[in-house]
């Protein structure tokens, strides 16, 4: 009568196991980080490093007299970087599948970022096409694209430093054959 009592139990626990199985088998053997991902984190680190220095050089223009081809030239310089990062993130995006779970969180991180860059962009330029400058808004709007593509670089170079010190880590740790730690 006592071994019927631990049925239930044990069948459970070997249930529960089965089902989890898979799910620690994952976690022991997470996907590789993917190369192609990596180099594109690394031209998106490039692209982005463009790109403050567009935003911080176009906040300089705007303290000095406004000359709007001087601004237009200058908007569409960041509206191109904009567009070579959301290029970078769509293959980002076309290589997911064979990406490692940081990578994959890099992109869904870094992608809202540069929609809101490449929204912001759009409206600056809206606004010039339409002589619809008033300069304290205007102002107002380049200091949010500088403080947005400053967050967009800082947020893709951390992720790339992350992946080049995970790599490193993971090369000492074959050295020094701890395996899997």
């Amino acid at each position: 009568m006592r071994k019927a009592s631990y049925l239930p139990g044990l069948t459970l626990l070997v249930a529960a196991c089965l089902y989890l199985l898979p799910t620690l088998q994952a976690a022991e053997n997470p996907l590789p980080d993917s190369p192609a991902v990596t180099e594109l984190l690394t031209q998106a680190k490039e692209r982005a490093g463009q790109l403050v220095r567009d935003a911080d050089e176009m906040q300089m223009f705007a303290v000095k007299p406004f000359v709007p081809e001087t601004h237009a030239y200058k908007i569409n310089t960041i509206k191109d970087h904009v567009n070579k990062i959301g290029e970078v993130l769509q293959q980002m995006e076309n290589a997911r599948a064979s990406a490692s779970p940081w990578q994959q969180k890099s992109i869904d991180r870094i992608t809202p970022l540069a929609q809101e860059m490449a929204a912001n962009i759009e409206q600056t330029i809206e606004h010039l096409n339409n002589n619809q400058i008033h300069m304290q808004q205007y102002r107002d709007d380049l200091a949010a694209d500088y403080e947005v593509s400053s967050s967009l670089a800082k947020l893709i170079n951390d992720f790339v430093d992350y992946g080049q010190n995970k790599a490193k880590f993971e090369r000492l740790g074959k050295a020094l054959e701890l395996g899997g730690m």
